[in-house]
Order: structure tokens, then C-alpha cells, then sequence
């Protein structure tokens, strides 16, 4: 019975690590490695008749080539909402806007501006160590209550392995990723 509840325990904090791990590729979508990536906009909110909707869900995003976003909204209307939203989302680029579609050309990043979006990659990927680290002290602090409801000392220690192997797995892909998206910054 306790040893059920144990692996429930540990069900539930790989769910919450897989989280946390999908957590930080959305982020680092956001981070743009000096090419036209439709990704960068997603976080961005347009005021849609009184709502705050993501750009997404009221234009389309195209990337015609590798130095370009072309936004085009659903509503003609909505062109000077969006071009503000872009504005105040203070992604750092200046939309020009013909009319009917707002052209993004993403300028080529500078050597320094290419380290500071690694150091922020660098710190979206410890602030979810941070979260795995906070997932696996309570599963652990949960397993250890159970001893204390009868489930056997090396049960216990086995859980906690167990636990343990999760968390170096969800680490290793973190690495992973980090590498990844710091060599996609980096490539000029």
C-alpha cells in the first residue's frame, strides 16, 4: 500500500519536472539566436477589444526569410494595436507597418549582445534546476513520511535512488538544451 503511494509520489514529480523542463524550451524560444523566428512573438499581448490576447491568436506570423517576420493581422484594425504591443513588448525592433502588414526586419546581433542572451538562456536553465531541485525535496520529504506510516527503511532509500536517477535524467536534457540553444545564439 505505502509502496504505491511512494511511486505515486515519484509519478507525480517526474510530471512536474516534465513540466518544468517544457517550461524552459518555451522560454527559450523567446530568445532569439539573430534569425527571424515567428517563436519570439508568441509571449507578446495585443489589447483585442478589451482583452489581452496573444499575437498569435489575432494575426498571422511568417518568416519570408531569415531576417524578416511578417505580421499580419486578421483585422485590418488591428494593425496599430499590434504595432504598439510590438512596441511595448520592448523586443528591441522597430515594425514598419504598410497598412495591411507589419514588416520586422531583425538586425544581425553583435558579439556582445550574443553573450548576454547566453547568460539569460544560462539563467532560464538554473531557474528551472532551481524548480527540479524544489520538486525533488518535497517528493523526497512526501517518501519519508511514508516511512514513518510504516513503509520500510531500505523501501525508503530505493525511492529515493529513484528519485535521485529522475533528477540527474531531467538535468542531463537541461544541459542539452542549453548546449543547443547556446550554439544556435552563438553561430554568426
Amino acid at each position: 500500500m505505502d509502496a504505491a503511494k511512494a511511486k505515486e509520489i515519484i509519478g507525480s514529480a517526474e510530471s512536474k519536472i516534465q513540466k518544468n523542463v517544457e517550461h524552459l524550451e518555451t522560454t527559450l524560444l523567446g530568445i532569439r539566436a539573430g534569425k527571424a523566428n515567428p517563436a519570439l512573438f508568441n509571449q507578446v499581448t495585443v489589447d483585442y477589444y478589451g482583452s489581452q490576447t496573444s499575437l498569435p491568436q489575432v494575426s498571422s506570423i511568417t518568416s519570408p526569410d531569415a531576417r524578416t517576420v511578417l505580421i499580419q493581422p486578421w483585422e485590418k484594425s488591428m494593425i496599430q494595436p499590434v504595432e504598439r504591443a510590438i512596441m511595448q513588448a520592448n523586443l528591441g525592433f522597430t515594425p514598419q507597418n504598410n497598412g495591411e502588414t507589419i514588416r520586422i526586419n531583425i538586425p544581425p546581433l553583435t558579439e556582445e549582445r550574443r553573450k548576454d542572451l547566453v547568460k539569460q538562456a544560462r539563467s532560464e536553465g538554473e531557474n528551472a534546476r532551481i524548480s527540479i531541485r524544489n520538486v525533488r525535496r518535497d517528493a523526497i520529504e512526501s517518501i519519508k513520511k511514508l516511512q514513518k506510516e510504516g513503509l520500510s527503511e531500505d523501501l525508503v532509500k530505493d525511492f529515493e535512488s529513484d528519485v535521485q536517477k529522475i533528477i540527474d535524467n531531467y538535468n542531463r536534457m537541461i544541459d542539452s538544451i542549453l548546449d543547443k540553444k547556446e550554439k544556435e545564439i552563438l553561430a554568426v
